[in-house]
């Protein structure tokens, strides 16, 4: 079976930038926006700012030269190398003498990491994207992330039924864990389960949240110790599959891998959510992962009008038909919303308080965790 990781090609990271200021931004994007019903497809970039990193740089290549991820038919093989996978996986500490981490296309966390991703908040674009899911300028929103961060932005605001109908997850979420028999799980309670089978790592996480240091998180998701092993971490068995006399360590989150299909019914949803609208935004993505990819081709097959908007190359840059603005979006993406609903913006306190909420805390450079810093008014 082979299996490639996405790139984006030479000739398309080797493409000049054209700048652009702020306010030619925010016009030109809610120009884009005003009339409604917009399918709007987002990735790894509209996370940033909530602490997450991200995968590639501005040139579109990958920040960690030795990436290689752990594949689909890897981690579910029900033999030792494969129970093996699993406790690397879910243990999912960065070894250098390690030649395995995990995935980055799905942003999963380790053990070590979750307490973060779960405790991770909405960024100002995160909020201000519920503000026009809000309003119904964004009539569908199709994710590449596995973070939730969409669905905490408006949860507040619809329920369950209205989310699962306006959100779809295209790669899947961090939040659900699955056993190979179907059996399904919350991540907070598979998380107490390791917790309750390690309990010399359960002490060690509890010591990292008392003292507030955490180890570095690589853009694959993992977090770094040097020179730790992981042989002896505990993968619990299946507390359901017990119950029904057979015993199965065999779960993974209910994210797509490398090499795993995305599910029939979730392929055509996107694809329906194109359809159905009358233009595609796509922010913070790459358009690396043909998932994504295949959608922007759909629109333009159906000449529907495409705006992308994205720091750094993009696999769609050379697209006939595609406009792309290259600008962080925590520039613009507040402005941008009342820019489009006028004196609403101002005088409608859901739409107030959607403005004037989200964190802004992107990683430092140098690789350390940043503090949460909360939106500045503008």
């Amino acid at each position: 079976m082979r299996v490639s990781v996405p790139t984006i090609p030479h000739v398309v990271t080797s493409a000049s930038t054209k700048t652009i200021s702020p306010g030619a931004a925010i016009e030109r994007i809610s120009a884009f926006l005003a009339s409604g019903n917009v399918a709007l497809l987002t990735g790894a970039g509209v996370s940033v700012d909530s602490g997450i990193r991200a995968y590639r740089g501005k040139d579109g290549r990958y920040m960690n030269p030795n990436y290689k991820p752990i594949f689909y038919h890897e981690l579910i093989a029900d033999n030792p190398r494969g129970h093996a996978f699993r406790q690397r996986y879910w243990y999912l500490v960065w070894i250098k003498q390690s030649v395995l981490p995990i995935t980055p296309c799905s942003r999963l966390r380790s053990y070590l990491g979750y307490p973060h991703v779960r405790d991770t908040q909405p960024n100002t674009t995160h909020c201000a994207l519920a503000a026009l899911q809000h309003t119904g300028h964004i009539s569908r929103l199709v994710t590449q992330n596995v973070d939730g961060l969409h669905r905490k932005a408006i949860a507040h605001l619809w329920d369950d039924t209205r989310i699962e109908e306006r959100i779809l997850e295209l790669h899947g979420t961090l939040h659900r864990v699955h056993c190979q028999f179907g059996h399904v799980t919350s991540r907070d309670t598979f998380q107490d389960r390791l917790s309750t089978s390690n309990p010399r790592w359960k002490a060690f996480v509890d010591g990292l949240e008392t003292t507030g240091k955490k180890p570095r998180t690589n853009p694959d998701g993992d977090v770094e110790l040097e020179g730790v092993s992981y042989a002896d971490f505990m993968v619990p068995e299946c507390p359901e599959c017990m119950l029904e006399g057979r015993h199965n360590s065999n779960q993974k989150p209910e994210v797509i891998f490398f090499g795993e299909s995305i599910p029939k019914a979730i392929k055509e949803r996107s694809f329906h959510d194109v359809e159905q609208s009358d233009r595609l935004f796509l922010v913070g993505t790459t358009l690396a992962t043909f998932s994504a990819y295949r959608l922007i081709k759909h629109a333009l097959k159906l000449k529907k009008p495409v705006l992308l908007l994205n720091m750094g190359a993009t696999r769609a840059d050379d697209l006939p038909g595609v406009e792309k603005i290259e600008i962080s979006t925590s520039h613009v993406m507040r402005d941008t919303v009342r820019a489009v609903l006028g004196t609403r913006a101002y005088i409608d306190p859901v739409i107030i308080n959607l403005l004037n909420n989200g964190i802004h805390r992107p990683p430092f450079d140098d690789g350390s965790d940043s503090e949460t810093v909360e939106p500045q008014d503008t």
